[in-house]
């Protein structure tokens, strides 16, 4: 019969360990460890301590971002889960030298430090530069949704805003009729029905006058573009947004991202609490410059020649303008650049219309604008079976065309049997007013060419396809790494400045790991 070494799981053990050893050269602790200990300047810090004669010792900054920086690559935000891993884990223990900061300490260092973290991000960025991983040559832009510490429920225009603080005050008297209905009829007392109650008014006033209090000392958020209207308001983080994404609905900011193609290490990075990319542009590029500027990587990187992409959600009119006044090389397509290009000719015959290879999904192929009779002279439109359409107005779009909108009375459309084929509904309001189906068509205006014109004949060239390709190859992956693989894809914190300043540190997670991976740091 074989025999075996005997062992014992209950029993304990002192262990040697050097933290020195556990830090090994190549790993993202280690480019970590070695960057703060050996090429940033953390002074930056020492003046928000007040420590230097009365008070207890504090944790030195240093130590502090170790961990920070460390957590974040394994897709760890939570304080708390940083405390743990430093009295559990041998690499937060290595980095921290075995000392345990109060997890309220590691929040209050990243929420307080917003403009230091923007000293420390391009410290690191001046570093990636002098060990040459940044080209210069093209630089993508794109942005990233992600939900902050906000509820979208608290979110509303104030008129909205008004009408749920009714509602909460309606509930709350109808809570209260019923308990002294039930007095008055001296029923039986149920001590935990009542307690429920008693804390379900209590919930709902806190509710009330939490959004009272709101609409009396905010005023309504208004939104950009050419048309200003309200935007909602948010009780929880007022400088967040309600954002749509492909995952649905979200209350969180947009964390925009320079990227520099050779290595694909970020050179910016901002926060904007509104869903609409256009006016980040012009913002990003000037501090883009400036900080190039103030590092000495470059004096004008823009004059250079490097040449700057962007997605269709920053093309508009005045941004176009602008690379123009400014000469900067730029390459932003509009939202139709692709239905010019004969290479998408056959994309839909390819690969089919989603409402064909989805039949069971409630898709529904929908009786296009061309069917109907459309006559931009008199501006009449008559549907395909008949009848004539109320003329509703035009409105200029972002391009400079005019489109003519038009609209068919509730009587029409009702019976009609081509109407679930027919044209975009109407909302329940305008169904009140008697509203049917509605259709619109594009008058091409004559007009003299704008700058909108200008960079359509740039990126249909040959050149600007062949530029613009990379846009996506270069941004992209920076977003897959910072939110997929280190998972850091929700921001814990509220308000622009300490958002900002926690995207910069995601974004320095990525660049240090990028140092680690092809940078020429020190071994020991």
């Amino acid at each position: 019969m074989p025999r075996f070494k005997a062992y014992n799981y209950d029993q304990n053990a002192m262990v040697v360990i050097n933290y020195q050893d556990q830090l090994q050269p190549g790993t993202f602790e280690h480019a970590v460890h070695y960057l703060i200990e050996h090429k940033l300047d953390l002074s930056v810090f020492h003046p928000k301590y007040r420590n230097d004669a009365t008070g207890r010792l504090a944790y030195d900054p240093a130590i502090l971002l170790k961990i920070i920086l460390f957590a974040y690559s394994k897709g760890i935000t939570s304080s708390r889960e940083m405390q743990w891993s430093c009295e559990t884990n041998i690499i937060f223990k290595a980095l921290s030298c075995d000392t345990v900061p109060h997890f309220t300490t590691l929040a209050s260092f990243v929420s307080r430090h917003a403009d230091e973290i923007e000293a420390l991000f391009e410290q690191v960025l001046l570093v990636c530069h002098e060990q040459g991983l940044l080209g210069n040559k093209l630089f993508a832009i794109d942005g990233c949704k992600m939900s902050s510490d906000a509820s979208k429920e608290w979110s509303g225009t104030f008129k909205e805003l008004d009408e749920k603080r009714d509602k909460l005050r309606g509930l709350i008297r109808h809570h209260l009729l019923e308990h002294y209905a039930r007095d008055e009829a001296e029923t039986e007392a149920d001590l935990d029905r009542d307690i429920r109650r008693a804390k379900t008014i209590l919930s709902l006033d806190a509710a009330m006058n939490k959004v009272d209090r709101f609409l009396k000392t905010h005023s309504p958020r208004m939104g950009r573009g050419k048309r200003i209207k309200e935007v909602k308001s948010n009780l929880t983080d007022n400088e967040s947004a309600k954002m749509t994404t492909s995952k649905g609905t979200i209350q969180g900011y947009n964390g925009v991202a320079t990227v520099d193609k050779k290595h694909k290490i970020v050179i910016d990075a901002q926060a904007f609490g509104e869903g609409q990319e256009h006016h980040t542009l012009q913002p990003v590029l000037e501090t883009v410059e400036a900080r190039f500027k103030k590092l000495g990587i470059a004096e004008n990187i823009y004059q250079r020649g490097t040449v700057v992409t962007a997605d269709t959600g920053f093309a508009n009119e005045a941004n176009m303008k602008y690379l123009h006044e400014q000469q900067i090389n730029g390459y932003i397509p509009d939202n139709q650049f692709r239905s010019r290009d004969p290479k998408f000719a056959d994309q839909k015959n390819k690969y089919g219309k989603r409402h064909q290879s989805l039949p069971d999904k409630g898709w529904r192929e929908t009786t296009p604008a061309s069917a109907f009779q459309f006559d931009p002279v008199e501006l009449t439109c008559i549907c395909p079976t008949g009848e004539k359409l109320s003329y509703r107005g035009q409105r200029e779009t972002d391009n400079g065309k005019i489109r003519v909108h038009f609209e068919g009375r509730l009587l029409q459309c009702r019976h009609c049997p081509k109407k679930y084929r027919c044209m975009q509904n109407p909302s329940s309001a305008d169904h009140r007013n008697g509203a049917g189906r509605q259709v619109s068509f594009i008058i091409e205006n004559k007009r003299l060419p704008n700058y909108t014109d200008w960079m359509k004949h740039r990126v249909d060239s040959p050149k600007g396809k062949e530029i613009y390709s990379h846009r996506m190859s270069v941004v992209e992956p920076v977003f897959g790494n910072i939110g997929t693989t280190k998972r850091l894809s929700r921001l814990s914190l509220r308000g622009k400045k300490k958002v900002q300043g926690q995207w910069k540190l995601y974004c320095m997670v990525h660049n240090i790991e990028k140092l680690a991976n092809y940078g020429h740091l020190a071994a020991s």
